[in-house]
C-alpha cells in the first residue's frame, strides 16, 4: 500500500470514528489562530452587577421572552458572574425547568451557590466550566444567554463549538454586549457574528433596545449543520 493510500485510509477511519460518536462527545481543545485581544475578566466585588434599575435598563423580561425562557425550559447562563440573570430566569422556568449557572471563576460559583441557597431556589445548578468548554449536559439546553461576557472569552469559536452538543433542537443563543475594541469591556457585533458563524451558528435576530444607549446590542443565534471535515480542521 502506498503512503498516500495509507493516509487516505487513515482519514477515512478518522471520519468514521467521528460519525460513530454523538456530537457532544467530540470536544475541541485548540488554540484559535490569530486570536484577538480580549478584556481581562472581572474579579472584583460581584454585588456590583446587582445595581438598582438594571432590570429595566437591560429590559431583561423582554430578552427572556425573545429567547423563549418559559415554564419547563432548561436555560444556561454562561459567564454567570454574580448570578444576576440566573435568579431571574429561575422563576420563569419554574420547578419543572432548570437553570445552569456557568462560570470559570470559582469565586463566582461559590457566590451563586450561596445566593440560590438564600433565595431557596431548587432549580438552579452551578457549573465550574473550562474557558473553552461550558461543560453542560448533552442535548439538554433550550436557551442560552451570554450577558456582557463575550468580550472576555479568549477562544469563542472553540467554546461555542463545544456548546453545540449540549443544545436541543431549536435552541436559541443570546449574546448581549457593547461595541468596543475587545480590550475595553466591549467587542463589535460584526466580530461576534463572524466568530459565531465560524463556530457553526447563524444569526436569526438582532436588536438594539438593550439599555438604549446606542452601544449595547442583543444578537440571537441558532445552530448550522457542521460537517466532520469542518470539525477536523479545529478552527
Amino acid at each position: 500500500m502506498s503512503k498516500r493510500h495509507s493516509l487516505q485510509v487513515a482519514l477515512f477511519l478518522t471520519l468514521l470514528g467521528l460519525a460513530a460518536f454523538p456530537s457532544h462527545v467530540i470536544r475541541i481543545h485548540a488554540q484559535e489562530p490569530g486570536s484577538r485581544k480580549t478584556s481581562k475578566p472581572y474579579t472584583g466585588d460581584l454585588s456590583i452587577f446587582d445595581s438598582p434599575g438594571r432590570d429595566e435598563r437591560l429590559q431583561i423580561n423582554r430578552v427572556m421572552d425573545i429567547l423563549g425562557v418559559t415554564t419547563g425550559k432548561t436555560v444556561a447562563d454562561i459567564g454567570a458572574g454574580s448570578g444576576w440573570f440566573t435568579v431571574r430566569a429561575a422563576p420563569r422556568v419554574g420547578e419543572s425547568g432548570t437553570v445552569y449557572a456557568v462560570d470559570i471563576n470559582p469565586e463566582a460559583i461559590r457566590y451563586i451557590a450561596n445566593r440560590i441557597k438564600e433565595a431557596h431556589l431548587t432549580n438552579v445548578k452551578t457549573i465550574l466550566s473550562r474557558s473553552d468548554d461550558p461543560m453542560l449536559p448533552a442535548e439538554s439546553i433550550d436557551a442560552v444567554l451570554v450577558l456582557k461576557t463575550y468580550h472576555e472569552v479568549k477562544t469563542p469559536i472553540t467554546l461555542f463549538r463545544n456548546l453545540r452538543g449540549s443544545l436541543r433542537s431549536g435552541a436559541k443563543i443570546g449574546i448581549i454586549d457593547r461595541n468596543g475594541n475587545a480590550e475595553n469591556h466591549g467587542v463589535t457585533q460584526d466580530v461576534v457574528i463572524q466568530e459565531m458563524s465560524k463556530a457553526g451558528y447563524r444569526r436569526v435576530e438582532q436588536y438594539d433596545f438593550v439599555k438604549g444607549d446606542g452601544m449595547d446590542y442583543f444578537l440571537v443565534f441558532q445552530t448550522e449543520r457542521m460537517t466532520d471535515q469542518t470539525l477536523l480542521k479545529g478552527q
